[in-house]
């Protein structure tokens, strides 16, 4: 199985709620390293409008290999690595920071 890195933006098969269906979405890598199969994400959206606290605009969404303006948003997700589709980029620096920011603010460190 593939290795993915921190901030590395990947295509995923996000299950719905019910498993009755999956979307393909773009999401985040979060965790560092490590052995297990599991991958922390938090997902990406293209509706920017009515951001809650801690979600942004990803500054440099193009240079990510995303095609149209995605924000962050809020809900970090625990995935099987085989429903990662593919790796498409990575969080610019700016954006990288913006994220850590959030994290600490959803989860109050």
């Amino acid at each position: 199985m593939p290795n993915y890195s921190r901030n590395e933006i990947v295509l995923v098969r996000f299950p719905f709620s019910d498993l009755t269906n999956a979307k393909v979405r773009p999401a985040v890598v979060i965790n560092s390293a490590h052995s297990s199969h599991d991958l922390f994400l938090v997902a990406l959206t293209t509706k920017t409008a009515n951001l809650l606290g801690g979600e942004f605009i990803l500054s440099e969404w193009k240079s990510a290999g995303l095609n149209v303006e995605t924000a962050l948003k809020r809900g970090i997700f625990t995935i099987h690595g085989r429903l990662i589709l593919k790796s498409i980029g990575s969080l610019a620096a700016v954006d990288a920071d913006e994220l850590d920011r959030s994290l600490r603010f959803w989860l109050n460190l």
